[in-house]
């Protein structure tokens, strides 16, 4: 945990540090916003940011927008000031630590913000072949390649393997390729010099200097542009990259996890995915089950979440009922263990006592569908399209075909209307509607800059989220 603090927090800047030490956090200093910034660019890097209210908490929120600098803040001030902590929060804070500083309070959320890092829950055998692979190859330096569908935990994996490595004590830095656009996404991986693009206001580190000494995830690699491939591998095989608008090569070391949700075999043969890339990266190949082929699983997620949500919101801690569990498994969960968590989270809300009956689960898509054949084989939308818009009908009714309401419209109506209704329903998030809809972020993007070229309204993107479908 890397914590950077900004700011004097009203003359107890070394109590907090020092509550923060105690923790196993590693605690750095600097007086201002402009400070924070200059350290975050040039690859120190932190994994919470600690700023006093009395600096301009939403300049510095929107320069980490701005800049595409991922990292969470927290504000404190003296306990008194209650009308800056409401001004904190709504410019973006996370949290609000009064001061002077409780011990107990900066270790909750020391822990909030690592917790994502925490022991993967499983019991299945199935899962559990897994994790006695991924402690075998752990302590070596050599690349990993996590592949499984959306929602199985492939970035959790990356992040248990990174604490059972050699580099555990150093960074873990993690980047998300379907996230960036493509033309910002060679910058955010090997850095920029100031003036190298516009835009480019100050000389930024990327993220392979900033993981240097540690691990460096490559979120779902596979929606990496091919012509950007070539350079990763490079940077991979040299151990050494070149800046955007930089003269000089620069060394790094660092540890490579990749993750897909995708077959990479059958990218490479469809020439999207560089086959020389996919030998590098696939030195150990880790292939997460999904959550339907982890029965055991669905059982202790289950109750591991209704006990999490319970206690965040400050309820009772709920237990999960014996017909409940049972209609949870037997579900199939498209969304995997990310779907299983949001369903045990309505479920805590909506139950009426501390047992979660039948009448508290509420399942997304409740026709059982049929696995897929393998992860990577995508179902086209307009196929979802056609489950989706099936009137309900009874047994020898003429419509009982289940498309009578899509006799007479196109293939593509019916799928530009399932997607925008879809985009609708997650309030404009691309990401949240291409994981419903089984398909790629890019294609989605792709999909959504085709309508709004023929004149279609595109719900717009949802807040802090850029539109991507247009770049």
């Amino acid at each position: 945990m890397r914590l950077l603090i900004v700011g004097t927090l009203e003359g107890y800047i070394t109590a907090a540090g020092k509550i923060a030490l105690q923790k196993g956090a590693k605690v750095a200093h600097t007086d201002s916003i402009g400070g924070a910034l200059n350290a975050l660019r040039g690859g120190q890097g932190a994994d919470l940011v600690m700023i006093d209210v009395k600096l301009d908490v939403g300049m510095l929120i929107e320069a980490l927008k701005t800049e595409r600098i991922t990292v969470p803040v927290v504000a404190c001030g003296v306990a008194t000031d209650a009308q800056a902590a409401v001004k904190a929060i709504r410019a973006g804070a996370k949290e609000y630590i009064p001061l002077p500083p409780d011990a107990q309070l900066i270790a909750a959320v020391l822990e909030a913000v690592a917790e994502e890092s925490h022991a993967i829950v499983s019991r299945d055998p199935s899962m559990g072949g897994v994790l006695r692979l991924a402690d075998q190859i752990a302590p070596s330096d050599a690349s990993v390649l996590i592949t499984g569908e959306s929602g199985t935990g492939k970035e959790l994996m990356a992040r248990y393997i990174h604490r059972k490595s050699r580099r555990a004590n150093a960074v873990f830095v993690s980047v998300n390729c379907a996230a960036i656009p493509e033309n910002l996404l060679e910058s955010e991986l090997f850095g920029h010099e100031k003036g190298a693009f516009t835009g480019a206001v100050a000389r930024r580190v990327g993220k392979f200097e900033e993981a240097n000494g540690g691990t460096l995830l490559l979120d779902e690699i596979s929606e990496m542009d091919i012509r950007l491939q070539a350079k990763l591998l490079r940077a991979i095989q040299e151990r050494e990259i070149d800046r955007v608008g930089g003269t000089q090569p620069v060394k790094v070391d660092i540890r490579v996890l990749a993750t897909s949700n995708r077959f990479l075999e059958e990218e490479v043969r469809a020439g999207r995915f560089r086959e020389d890339l996919f030998f590098r990266l696939n030195v150990v190949n880790l292939a997460l089950p999904p959550l339907r082929e982890r029965p055991a699983d669905i059982a202790v997620l289950s109750q591991h979440f209704a006990a999490k949500y319970s206690e965040a919101n400050g309820l009772p801690e709920r237990t999960v009922g014996p017909e409940a569990l049972a209609m949870l498994q037997g579900h199939r969960w498209r969304g995997n263990v990310r779907e299983l968590e949001n369903t045990m989270h309505r479920a805590v809300l909506l139950s009426r006592g501390t047992e979660i009956g039948t009448d508290a689960i509420l399942l997304t898509g409740a026709e059982p569908a049929a696995p897929a054949p393998g992860y990577s084989a995508v179902a086209p939308v307009a196929a979802r399209a056609t489950a989706v818009a099936q009137p309900q009908t009874a047994a020898g009714d003429p419509g009982a075909s289940g498309t009578a309401g899509l006799v007479g419209r196109s293939v593509a109506d019916v799928e530009r209307d399932l997607i925008i209704d879809t985009l609708s329903h997650c309030l404009g998030n691309r990401t949240h509607a291409a994981n419903i809809l089984g398909i790629s972020i890019r294609t989605l993007r792709n999909k959504l800059k085709q309508y709004s070229d023929e004149g279609v309204a595109v719900p717009p993107p949802a807040g802090g989220e850029l539109d991507r479908a247009a770049m």
